[in-house]
């Protein structure tokens, strides 16, 4: 909720003083908070959403995301399918907001000279509605052979049991906030999402091949002794731990010296930071004119249990 999320800001900032915000979660709320944070020269970092517009160290100096933007994943989608699929015709399902729509940009500018004739369908939905079952059956009969699914969890579990319910079998690209096996391909069915393209940056808890690494096992001895609760094969507990530890190497990096000011200039000052849970060949990076700390990721295809990397690590940086 947008309008609450700027009233408890501002408590936040005014009562209690905190130092920084970390990690608040949306597009709208981030949105909606931005300029009131940037206003009051308070660091609002790694903000949990890829939207691109977070790395704009011009205009907001004080806001700044974490995880790769949707429109560098999209590109990376775009660069598959031309590569691959160059004769499809393509459907997308997005989410009415800044976050679906910066995968159709990104999709656009990936795609080039080619967009307009390949994306043959677009469908929207409101983050309100009860589901999206109509909008998938009517990019179906678009008769569109490729399907990006821009959508959050719930929608995402949503539109892969309908796309295998009416018998379509597009190649499905899925958004990366909705890989989660299991928040999002289990309560879907897991058979029903196999097959489904998407692009990670994170390893993938339930993939076998990180078993018994020294990195994964750092993560489990840590997801026992502090979030013993919580379950192992969900994807968003390796989300938590790594976004938090590059806040962790911020605050170290700031010392003694914990003022706004310094806070900010410590993220913006970030040289090619290796983490244990990202996946091989991707780092963190950030200066003071790139505010995008994430900018490669690597495309993977679900077989109905895990998520298995393909390909090389892909840069969707540039226009």
């Amino acid at each position: 909720s947008p309008p609450k999320a700027v009233e408890l800001v501002r408590q936040l900032v005014e009562q209690d003083q905190v130092l920084f915000l970390f990690q608040t979660l949306g597009t709208p709320s981030n949105t909606a908070i931005q300029g009131y944070l940037n206003d009051n020269k308070v660091p609002q970092l790694f903000v949990a959403t890829g939207a691109d517009k977070w790395n704009d160290p011009k205009n907001h100096p004080w806001t700044m995301g974490w995880q790769p933007s949707y429109r560098v994943e999209a590109r990376i989608y775009a660069r598959y399918i031309l590569k691959n699929l160059p004769d499809a015709k393509i459907a997308v399902l997005y989410q009415n907001d800044d976050f679906g729509k910066d995968y159709l940009i990104g999709l656009r500018e990936g795609l080039g000279a080619k967009a307009d004739k390949m994306i043959v369908a677009t469908q929207s939905y409101e983050t309100t509605d009860p589901t999206v079952d109509s909008q998938v059956a009517s990019l179906q009969g678009s008769g569109a052979d490729v399907l990006l699914t821009a959508a959050t969890p719930k929608f995402a579990a949503q539109a892969i049991r309908k796309v295998f319910d009416i018998g379509w079998k597009p190649t499905h690209f899925l958004t990366n906030v909705s890989i989660s096996v299991k928040a999002v391909l289990q309560p879907a069915g897991p058979e029903k999402g196999v097959g489904i393209i998407s692009a990670g940056y994170l390893k993938e808890p339930t993939d076998p091949q990180w078993k018994n690494t020294p990195e994964y096992n750092e993560w489990l001895d840590w997801m026992k002794k502090y979030n013993s609760s919580a379950n192992v094969a969900d994807g968003n507990n390796v989300y938590g731990y790594t976004v938090s530890q590059t806040m962790v190497d911020v605050l170290k990096a700031a010392g003694n010296n914990l003022t706004r000011e310094n806070i900010m200039k410590q993220a913006a000052n970030i040289h090619s930071e290796k983490l244990p849970m990202l996946l091989p060949g991707i780092t963190v990076s950030t200066s003071p004119t790139d505010f995008a700390p994430i900018k490669q990721m690597q495309l993977e295809k679900f077989d109905g249990t895990t998520w298995q990397l393909f390909g090389e690590v892909l840069s969707g940086a540039g226009g």
